[in-house]
């Protein structure tokens, strides 16, 4: 749009409005070129205590790597973030857990809100990782009325934490969800420094009927590149077969330069998407070997030896 065209546009709007809504008021946004997506956790009780357990950032979209603390932040900017969370839940009386999203500007780090997510969200636990808390618990006992089991002076950061979602999905596609049996599963070994959250095991289907997450795997390190390299390393232990899954393109996109370097935003996979997507080329080798198995897997099905 045109400068000069901006009035008759927004007059336009207005009318609009008053037809459907009987209101002609218009909210004007701020425009942001290179948007991050950046979360704080945020926890209330019921006696007007209210604390934040530092941010999270969500910026490669679609939410797929999230890590805690965000990268190439201040501390300084980490404290305002906080701190503008814990006043917006204390200004509407909020109670339980909530997260606060704030869109910041890549280039000057500006900050500005978002919407509040009235619940703990599928990426609390890096939030755990890096503060040892059990956020489902601070919950539960908030629930029943007691206070917050710590002061916002009492909440340490440690370390840095990533969260990875495992998809049966097509990313080259699209990343159109999939379906289909998970004929075999093999996933890292969970410790203390590993988390891998699911509510599936080796033989049961992932339906049609619901999201397509198989799993959310969690990771910490001393430090970003610690963690970044733990996530990947873990990432390439998981072994799934009866379906599509997003591993090797987690994998990809946590490899990347751009990514291991912490330059991230909302774009990041469109912008990034011929170094994601190279073409994949097979060689007339494998599709020799592809075409033998398939004979062979024919053949031990029609001689009962499958």
């Amino acid at each position: 749009m045109k400068p000069e065209e901006f009035m008759d546009a927004l007059n336009s709007a207005r009318t609009e409005s008053q037809k459907s809504f009987g209101d002609s008021s218009v909210l004007l946004e701020r425009y942001v070129r290179s948007p991050r997506h950046v979360e704080v956790q945020v926890f209330a009780d019921h006696y007007g205590n209210a604390v934040y357990l530092w941010e999270r950032d969500c910026s490669v979209q679609r939410k797929i790597i999230e890590e805690a603390p965000p990268p190439g932040l201040s501390e300084e900017l980490r404290r305002e973030l906080g701190e503008a969370a814990v006043r917006a839940a204390k200004a509407v009386g909020y109670v339980g857990a909530g997260t606060v999203e704030f869109i910041m500007d890549k280039e000057d780090l500006s900050f500005h809100f978002m919407e509040m997510n009235t619940r703990l969200q599928v990426e609390h636990p890096i939030s755990e990782m890096i503060t040892g808390t059990d956020l489902v618990e601070w919950q539960i006992r908030i629930a029943a009325g007691e206070p917050l089991p710590v002061t916002q002076e009492q909440i340490t950061r440690k370390g840095h934490a990533f969260e990875a979602r495992i998809y049966a999905e097509n990313p080259r596609g699209g990343f159109l969800p999939g379906a289909g049996p998970l004929r075999y599963l093999a996933t890292p070994q969970a410790s203390d420094l590993v988390r891998v959250e699911t509510g599936v095991r080796e033989g049961d289907e992932v339906s049609v009927h619901y999201d397509p997450m198989i799993a959310k795997l969690v990771v910490w390190g001393e430090n970003r590149s610690q963690a970044l390299n733990s996530l990947i390393a873990r990432l390439r232990e998981y072994h799934i077969t009866g379906l599509e899954t997003n591993i090797n393109f987690l994998i990809d996109l946590a490899s990347h330069p751009e990514f291991q370097s912490g330059n991230v935003h909302t774009g990041f996979i469109d912008q990034h998407f011929n170094t994601l997507f190279p073409p994949v080329e097979i060689s007339d080798n494998e599709l020799c070997k592809a075409a033998l198995s398939l004979v062979f897997n024919e053949l031990q099905a029609s001689q009962g030896l499958g």
